[in-house]
């Protein structure tokens, strides 16, 4: 790989543990699975060689530290752990570049409370921490790297619901779907304040359980000006918005093969990197571009069409890497941040 490009990546590790450790409704891994578990993320991790990698699902470091080690690529990538919620998994980020701090956040910003009518909604705090940790690309270049989980689209049943009843199966679709913009709207507050007004390039990558066009997904984002407003309206809004890898990918080739996730028949894009304009080749002040993405899904398969069951030790999700090559000599330009 040439100096002036380094690679980004997410992976949801689905359920990363210990062995004879319990973890969801006290599911555990036994010896023979956990090494196979470690074998095959490994092997992953190796065919996606990137520099900078956000991790979903991560019960415990230890685990993941013997992964990296499985990986010839990733043995020497520090780690930065948040730790999930009661026992909940958290998330973590591997990197080769040094770190210069880090951040977790838990509870919502103030400001994102929403409220509907007049009557608030009473949801204060994610369901998986937010991670951001700054990072020195070269001596001249800083960035930040987040690394988050948003809710999933698993329905969220009231106590002693019906769990055949179609109308409390809507409601619990309906309690998903409200968390997950919630917990949307509290990131891209977040985001806003390394974002606004600030030449400083900003990643985001993870899971965030929605395909890019879901409007959680372009809440975190944020919504692109209108083609026909005037430079000096634009350009405030390009300050803050993020760009997604796939969207970059798209304009490049004829091929659209992005899916990360196989649900009932419905192939889905889940993961995602987003970058700030200062990585986007339309940003005539920007300081790199991304160039290239892949999508490490060939291990994932439709079970609808087959009796088979993806093993526990293989992730159900897929692997998304982008490559960012910076502009000109990196270590000539001014310091950001």
């Amino acid at each position: 790989m040439e100096r002036n490009q380094f690679r980004v990546g997410t992976f949801n590790l689905r359920n990363l543990a210990l062995p004879e450790r319990d973890f969801y409704q006290g599911e555990t891994y036994s010896q023979e699975q956990y090494l196979k578990k470690l074998t095959w993320t490994g092997q992953q991790l190796d065919r996606m060689q990137v520099d900078i990698i956000g991790f979903q699902e991560v019960f415990h470091r230890g685990a993941l530290k013997e992964a990296l080690h499985r990986s010839d690529y990733h043995q020497r990538h520090e780690i930065v752990m948040a730790e999930g919620f009661g026992l909940g998994p958290g998330l973590a980020l591997a990197t080769r570049f040094p770190v210069l701090d880090q951040r977790i956040y838990e509870a919502f910003p103030a400001d994102s409370r929403i409220d509907i009518e007049g009557a608030e909604i009473q949801l204060n705090s994610f369901s998986h921490p937010v991670l951001a940790v700054d990072l020195a690309l070269t001596e001249a270049i800083h960035c930040t790297v987040f690394v988050v989980h948003l809710k999933s689209k698993r329905p969220m049943m009231a106590d002693r619901a019906d769990r055949s009843d179609p109308v409390e199966i809507a409601k619990g679709h309906a309690r998903s779907l409200i968390r997950r913009a919630a917990e949307a709207t509290a990131l891209r507050c977040i985001l806003m304040e390394v974002l606004r007004d600030r030449a400083y390039p900003v990643i985001v990558l993870g899971d965030v359980n929605d395909n890019h066009t879901a409007i959680t997904t372009q809440i975190v984002a944020g919504q692109p000006p209108w083609e026909c407003w005037p430079y000096r309206k634009k350009a405030p809004v390009w300050d803050v918005l993020l760009y997604q890898a796939k969207d970059i990918q798209a304009r490049l080739g004829y091929g659209d093969h992005y899916y990360t996730h196989i649900h009932n028949g419905h192939y889905d894009s889940l993961d995602h990197i987003m970058v700030s304009e200062e990585f986007s080749a339309q940003n005539r002040d920007r300081i790199g571009r991304v160039t290239y993405v892949s999508v490490y899904n060939d291990h994932l398969f439709d079970q609808t069409l087959l009796e088979d069951n993806i093993e526990p030790w293989q992730s159900d999700h897929g692997q998304v890497v982008a490559t960012i090559e910076l502009d000109g000599a990196p270590s000539a330009r001014p310091r950001m941040g």
